[in-house]
């Protein structure tokens, strides 16, 4: 799914024609780096599955036509679907990926699995209806789930955000309500996805994304695959145990050692340890960025919370840049964006350059990587469907 390898000609036609803006076809083929046959032929597939279609557009000084090549946008659609603990966001876009309706429910008092459902269903046919867009040029649906995630199976095997969701076989029910391809993937590595294809990770095949929010996780990305782990929980990082967090086992249902220093309200409980160490009560419930902002104003209490923080946050950096041999960090979620804590945490990598010293970026795409992810994973399927993409 991020992988160029394998990519058959007429999927990478379409993926070049997304991400760029060609002024003749010559200039495609050149870009795509295919035979003049091999080309043609890519081209003629797509034009029969009415994927692209031919164009012309005036270039150079003398503004003389050139015949060029551009997606069929409105030939097909697709749905893509963020689930969070307390929200759900669905959009639809169309296939040169260009997201053309948003809606937003909420999760609070409807996490089963039948009610997420229904407001998926909700979702897409206010958008439907908004747009004009008919429900049978749905292709494909991409949903993001927090927790260990099949993607291969499409269940969710469990997350604590959702009512302890377990075995929850969401592609089949997905798959079941709109009748089109469904795919199920943990809400991180789809952040993975979505920052490599329109974000800070463009071009590079290997790298990290954390996402830092009241959980911790990350999305491993080596030589341009996503990586899973044989049960599926390669990335819960949030279980690191690294100085100055809790050497304690982690209870069935809690956070891990990591989550429960840096993560949001593990943050929020280093301020109150300190301002009740040092005036006998826990001054303010101040969330991370509150509490960096103090820091930078002198606030004594605040910069201890700073610094603990970016101690804890590069010692994980480190180790996971060491057992990967991967030097790229792209840092996501509410508190990883943080700018604040983004410079603090390089000054203490900076004595941390051996065997390489990591490298810290903040997303792009802030809280939209997850869905812009989903978005490029049910392009992919709504591709395979088409017998584009292999």
């Amino acid at each position: 799914m991020l992988s160029a390898v394998g990519v058959a000609a007429p999927a990478l036609l379409l993926d070049l024609l997304r991400d760029r803006d060609f002024k003749s076809v010559d200039e495609i083929r050149k870009s795509a780096g295919l035979e003049p046959r091999e080309f043609m032929a890519a081209v003629k597939l797509l034009e029969k599955k009415r994927a692209v279609e031919r164009v012309h557009k005036r270039t150079g000084v003398n503004r003389r036509q050139s015949e060029c090549l551009q997606i069929r946008a409105e030939s097909g659609y697709v749905v893509a679907v963020d689930i969070g603990g307390t929200n759900l966001r669905v959009v639809i876009a169309d296939l040169a990926g260009a997201i053309i309706g948003k809606w937003t429910g909420s999760t609070v008092d409807a996490s089963s699995p039948a009610k997420v459902l229904q407001l998926i269903a909700e979702g897409v046919k206010d958008i439907l209806g908004r747009t004009g867009v008919k429900r049978d040029s749905l292709l494909a649906i991409a949903a993001g789930v927090p927790g260990v995630t099949d993607s291969n199976e499409g269940v969710v095997r469990l997350t604590s955000y959702l009512g302890g969701w377990k075995d929850v076989p969401l592609g089949k029910l997905l798959a079941g309500e709109f009748g089109i391809h469904a795919v199920i993937e943990n809400d991180v590595r789809l952040g993975a996805v979505g920052e490599r294809w329109r974000g800070s990770a463009r071009g590079l095949d290997h790298f990290v994304f954390l996402a830092i929010g009241t959980g911790i996780a990350a999305g491993i990305c080596l030589n341009g695959e996503l990586l899973h782990g044989p049960e599926f929980a390669a990335g819960e990082v949030g279980y690191l145990v690294v100085p100055g967090t809790s050497e304690a086992g982690v209870r069935e249902g809690n956070p891990g050692a990591l989550e429960a220093t840096i993560g949001g309200e593990g943050i929020r409980a280093q301020w109150r340890q300190s301002t009740q160490r040092m005036y006998g009560e826990a001054l303010g419930d101040l969330n991370a960025t509150d509490i960096f902002e103090r820091a930078l104003d002198g606030d004594e209490n605040a910069q201890r919370v700073l610094e603990q923080s970016a101690r804890i946050l590069a010692y994980a950096v480190y180790n996971i840049s060491v057992v990967l041999n991967c030097s790229h960090f792209i840092l996501g979620g509410g508190v990883g964006t943080n700018a604040i804590l983004r410079d603090a945490t390089e000054n203490v990598l900076k004595g941390y350059t051996e065997p390489t010293q990591p490298k810290l970026c903040l997303s792009s795409l802030g809280p939209d990587a997850q869905l812009i992810g989903a978005v490029r994973l049910a392009l992919d399927a709504a591709e395979k469907r088409l017998g584009i993409r292999p």
